[in-house]
């Protein structure tokens, strides 16, 4: 009985749980790129390569990839979750 309360019990913590530890990962990738993003966008004049191509670059990756894919992500369960 106790064993049966206590499978219960880590069934509806683990619905709670929505994030692992790769969305974590994921999700501040996608920040780091988004900052450096910004930094390369004020780095040299304002037709440089980092202003006009990389910066750019950088924060699409991060805004429309990284961070959408580290909300929309989840781990496949096993048949005993």
């Amino acid at each position: 009985m106790k064993e049966q309360k206590t499978r219960s019990r880590s069934r509806r913590e683990s619905q709670w749980k929505l994030f692992h530890a790769m969305n974590y990962k994921i999700f501040f990738v996608g920040i780091a790129a988004i900052i450096l993003g910004y930094v390369a966008m004020m780095q040299g004049p304002h037709d440089s390569f980092l202003s006009l191509h990389l910066s750019p670059i950088l924060l699409v990756i991060g805004y429309c990839v990284l961070i959408p894919l580290a909300i929309l992500l989840r781990r496949k369960s096993s048949k005993g979750d």
